[in-house]
């Protein structure tokens, strides 16, 4: 198929668009390569990349209506993935504005490129953090999502709000995926596990926000692009148990889903510096934080609808994933050292 990814020079966005030119798809991967973080990591990932005849590559805003109105002209995708956004729960305090232009802006762009391109199938990224101040665990894709805690969860539960309006209207077909804690090779720089790994390294101490008390469903990233491209060969029709009397916030007469994607099985921080500290081979000095603005305390991922309806199921824990991330952390710098 062919295949428009946004983001692809993202965390999520780069191993996604490995894996399906490995299977034959042909993929434009669209990215604008901005400053959130360091370029030269993603312009490595971009790098992978690029030797495949069947990739193609777009710098460009999703907010740019030209370029992504003219990627889907030319392109002319069968089915998209977008990945691209303004991330980050924290900066959303000190940015709000990248948000609106990005998350927003940005994805009616792709919802207008979708709905004229006729594409077969549109699967984009939502987050945990739309459960914000929830607290019933795991959550649940039943569960009201009416209370986020930061603009940038506030932002993607917008973008699943305007995904339904497309289905209803278009039937565009639509998947919302709710990323819980990606971590993996070639992750962020501005994750926990990429911060903690620095600086331990360093012998540098490291920031432990809520005293260490809060968890996460880590996800490694080989179980995430798994479960997206099983998502994308799942075309949504109507659900045909949908009760509009009461309601299903996950599903809906039109064509349209969202699903939990994460580990089932939620880790408290310091198990995970503790998992971090065995892979690097030295304990951590630890400073303990409050819980910051926008964080929450906990993130459970039910993902019931997703092993159910494409047979989803994660199998790496953290004492097989931080070890593979450690790993190439070493490579990667030690490499970018000689160069340099």
């Amino acid at each position: 198929m062919r295949i428009l990814v946004t983001g692809a020079a993202g965390f999520i966005g780069a191993a996604l668009s490995e894996r399906l030119l490995a299977r034959g798809d042909e993929v434009l991967g669209v990215d604008n390569l901005n400053d959130y973080y360091d370029v030269r990591l993603k312009e490595a990932r971009l790098a992978r990349l690029t030797p495949h005849a069947q990739f193609s590559f777009v710098k460009a805003s999703l907010q740019d209506r030209e370029a992504i109105d003219a990627a889907f002209a030319r392109f002319a995708p069968q089915r998209v993935v977008n990945l691209a956004a303004q991330a980050g729960v924290r900066y959303s305090l000190e940015n709000p504005r990248a948000y609106v232009e990005s998350n927003l802006t940005g994805f009616i762009n792709i919802l207008e490129g979708c709905r004229h391109g006729k594409i077969e199938h549109l699967v984009y990224a939502s987050s945990s953090s739309v459960y914000g101040a929830n607290r019933k665990l795991p959550f649940s894709v039943r569960d009201a999502v009416d209370h986020p805690v930061s603009l940038y969860a506030a932002s993607k539960k917008a973008n699943e709000l305007m995904a339904h309006t497309y289905s209803h209207l278009y039937a565009l077909p639509t998947t919302g995926l709710r990323f819980f804690t990606v971590y993996g090779p070639w992750g962020r720089p501005d994750m926990a596990l990429f911060l903690f790994t620095k600086k331990i390294l360093a012998g540098e101490p490291i920031e432990v926000f809520n005293h260490g008390r809060h968890s996460r469903d880590f996800t490694y990233i080989d179980d995430i692009v798994e479960g997206v491209i099983r998502t994308l060969d799942h075309v949504p029709a109507g659900d045909p148990a949908f009760d509009p009397l009461q309601p299903n916030p996950s599903s809906s007469n039109a064509p349209y889903r969202v699903y939990n994607i994460g580990n089932h099985a939620p880790v408290e921080l310091t198990r995970y510096i503790e998992a971090i500290e065995t892979a690097v081979g030295r304990k951590a000095e630890k400073i303990l934080k409050p819980l910051q603005p926008g964080d929450v305390p906990d993130t459970y991922a039910d993902v019931s609808e997703l092993m159910r309806d494409v047979d989803y199921a994660p199998s790496t824990p953290i004492e097989v994933g931080i070890p593979r991330f450690v790993e190439w952390y070493r490579v990667y710098y030690n490499e970018a050292k000689t160069q340099a």
